[in-house]
């Protein structure tokens, strides 16, 4: 999910920034046996490197959180305003709202007709995007600094007051279908796993739901549902807006209280309860996909919850997993087995990292696979790497190693599409932990990750009673059912 290409993005988002079902790599040419891989080839010693990103953290009279952070490499200022609003806790019986809803944020406002709000980043040399996901929904334009204050003054008009109308929710109704044909119904592995997924392995109706939204239910989406939404989930107590680049900490602050102090706060909602209950039993399931030339293989766990050790080293963990070509799966089963041409997987996989979701999280990985590999090769082969870990002791080594791509995953973000990686941890910190300086001690959480701290979480999370399996065959569904629990 990580991209360093200078692109121009899309003038209106999709819910997902990459659909691909893998992340790519490059063959590994070591010979070693994966039994010693842990000691040969994740040797080497680490020091700690902390990061040391400005934050400037307040809040405004109306419950605003502001998060300035200036970095004067170069003359841009990314702007990012995130609403406590995600897929998982939109309404029932509106299944993709919340995606909806970010679509009608670029419909118009009181100062700006439709689409005058893209137009006006635009022509002033910027680009700008946003997404829905998991916990939050988020705005972002990376301007020329000295045009900061407009585009200040552009959010917080939405945020004042989105111009709802009928005529936009039918138009963007249609565009969001659209986009659900697109991406998920008409493509090859479309959804797979990043949305299959989590309606398997969760058991809460709010973590299951269909995220991307049932054609029936965003039809069924009304203008006094969009207002409500806007009044409920759009007030200032309920974001927070994360400016970075070469800015003035005071003067900015200047300027987000000018165009931000006087939007009046709302009641917010109580939040739902996402509890998910500790996993007894493996699930398996299958579904069928008749534009798939291969079949298609993923699992996941749950996660332990967000912040306490075992999360930290579940960092860790898949770093040793499933990261890179040095991974135990890829080298298992890539290099050894060649059950699959590349391993893809991670925490919130295809949908963020391990930092910007804040409730019940699956740990996951996915690949494809020649149908001559039965579906019980390719689990034995994954069990036989996980035993690893939980049977053999782990080298201080192959943690070192671990942190060492962790430390190098982790400056890729914050650096990434020209620092709006480092907003992204800043809004979720500050949004999900009321702490956006949390980014500068994430090295220092896992650097206390012990090997048997990591044995334990092995143990405990990566179970196979922890486990939820989902095949994908090529084809036709039986005409009896459209899906399989096996």
């Amino acid at each position: 999910m990580r991209s360093k290409n200078k692109v121009v993005l899309a003038l209106l988002s999709t819910l997902v920034l990459s659909i691909g079902l893998l992340q790519g790599c490059k063959p590994n040419n070591s010979d070693d046996p994966l039994a010693d891989q842990l000691v040969d080839k994740m040797g080497g010693a680490t020091s700690p490197v902390s990061f040391n990103v400005p934050v400037h953290y307040s809040t405004l009279a109306n419950g605003l959180k502001v998060v300035i952070s200036p970095d004067t490499t170069s003359p841009v200022a990314i702007i990012g305003v995130y609403y406590n609003i995600g897929f998982r806790i939109e309404p029932k019986d509106r299944t993709g709202f919340a995606h909806l809803f970010e679509h009608m944020m670029f419909q118009g406002s009181e100062n700006l007709g439709k689409m005058e709000f893209i137009s006006l980043v635009q022509k002033n040399g910027g680009i700008l995007n946003g997404s829905t996901r998991f916990d939050y929904t988020n705005y972002f334009e990376i301007v020329p600094a000295h045009k900061l204050e407009t585009m200040l003054w552009a959010e917080a008009d939405r945020m004042r007051g989105l111009a709802i109308t009928q005529e936009s929710l039918t138009n963007q109704q249609e565009v969001v279908k659209n986009e659900v044909k697109v991406n998920v119904l008409n493509q090859p592995y479309g959804g797979f796993p990043w949305l299959d997924m989590p309606q398997y392995a969760f058991n809460n109706w709010y973590n299951a739901h269909n995220f991307y939204g049932d054609l029936a239910d965003l039809d069924a989406a009304t203008l006094d549902d969009v207002s409500a939404f806007f009044k409920q989930y759009y007030s200032p107590n309920n974001a927070v807006i994360v400016v970075a680049g070469d800015v003035d900490k005071d003067k900015t602050l200047a300027m987000i209280s000018t165009y931000f102090a006087n939007i009046p706060s709302a009641p917010l909602a109580a939040q739902p309860d996402l509890t998910e209950l500790r996993q007894e039993q493996e699930k398996r399931f299958n579904k069928f996909d008749k534009l798939a030339p291969k079949p298609a293989f993923a699992f996941a766990y749950k996660m332990p919850p967000r912040n306490t050790p075992e999360y930290f080293a579940m960092g860790i963990i898949d770093q040793l997993l499933v990261q890179g070509t040095d991974s135990l799966f890829y080298q298992e089963l890539v290099k050894n087995k060649q059950i699959t041409g590349e391993v893809g997987g991670g925490i919130n996989y295809l949908l963020g990292n391990m930092f910007n979701y804040n409730g019940p999280m699956l740990w996951m990985s996915s690949f494809t696979h020649d149908a001559q590999h039965s579906q019980q090769d390719i689990l034995s082969a994954v069990d036989g790497v996980i035993a690893q870990l939980s049977e053999m002791p782990i080298p201080q080594a192959a943690i070192n190693r671990a942190m060492v791509k962790l430390r190098s995953s982790l400056f890729d973000e914050v650096d990434s599409l020209y620092g709006f990686g480092k907003v992204d941890l800043l809004a979720s910190f500050a949004l999900f932990d009321d702490d956006p300086a949390r980014i500068n001690h994430l090295e220092e959480q896992f650097q206390a990750v012990t090997p048997e701290l990591i044995k334990a979480t092995v143990k405990e999370y990566l179970r196979a009673s922890n486990r939820t399996i989902l095949t994908l065959t090529p084809g036709e569904a039986p005409a009896a059912a459209t899906e399989q629990g096996e």
